[in-house]
C-alpha cells in the first residue's frame, strides 16, 4: 500500500475529494497510489492537502514478510532453475508472484537482482573473453568464469533464503528495482 493511500484512507477521503482539495487530477493521484513517486508540484500539493511533509509522503513502507515467508522462499529459490531454463531465473518468479499475488518489496527485489544478474552474465563474460585474448590466458578461463559466476549468483539465492527464514528480509538486496 502506498503512502498516499494509507494517509488519504486515514482521512476518510476519495480519490475525487483529495484531488479537488489538492488541485491535482484523479489520474495523477491513481498513478501515486500505484508507486509512482510524486514529485514537484504535485508533491508539495499533496502534501499541503494531507497536512503532512513531503518526507512523510516519501517514506517507502517497510512491507512484513512474515505472513509469506515460505511463498517469498520459494519465490527466491525458483530463481535456481536459471541452470536450466534460460531466463528461468526471472520468468518463473515473476510467473509465481502474479499467480500467487505477492508483489511487494521484497519480491520485486528478489527479480531485480535477477534481471541485474541475467544482464551483468554476458558482459562479465565478454569481458573476460577479451582480456584472456589480450593477455594470451589459456581457453579455460571461459568455462571457469562461467562456472564461477553460476556458484556465485547460487550464493545470492541460498544467502536470502536464510536471511529470509531468519530475519524476513534479503541479505543482499539492490538500491533501486526494476520493476
Amino acid at each position: 500500500m502506498s503512502q498516499l493511500l494509507e494517509y488519504r484512507e486515514k482521512l476518510n477521503l476519495t480519490q475525487e475529494e483529495l484531488a479537488a482539495k489538492s488541485g491535482v487530477s484523479v489520474r495523477t493521484i491513481q498513478r501515486v497510489e500505484s508507486g509512482i513517486r510524486p514529485k514537484g508540484y504535485t508533491l508539495n500539493a499533496l502534501s499541503k492537502a494531507l497536512e503532512i511533509s513531503k518526507d512523510d509522503l516519501l517514506k517507502e513502507k517497510v512491507e512484513s514478510v512474515k505472513d509469506n515467508k515460505k511463498l517469498i522462499k520459494y519465490i527466491n529459490l525458483s530463481s535456481i532453475l536459471l541452470l536450466i531454463i534460460p531466463f528461468g531465473s526471472i520468468i518463473i518468479p515473476l510467473i509465481i508472484m502474479r499467480w500467487k499475488k505477492e508483489i511487494n518489496t521484497v519480491t520485486k527485489q528478489i527479480v531485480s537482482i535477477q534481471i541485474l544478474w541475467t544482464l551483468s552474465f554476458p558482459v562479465i563474460l565478454l569481458i573476460v573473453i577479451f582480456l584472456g585474448k589480450w593477455l594470451s590466458l589459456s581457453n579455460q578461463i571461459v568455462p571457469l568464469t562461467m562456472l564461477l559466476l553460476v556458484i556465485i549468483n547460487l550464493y545470492i539465492i541460498l544467502r536470502n533464503t536464510i536471511e529470509i527464514e531468519k530475519a524476513s528480509k534479503l541479505y543482499i538486496n539492490l538500491n533501486f528495482s526494476f520493476l
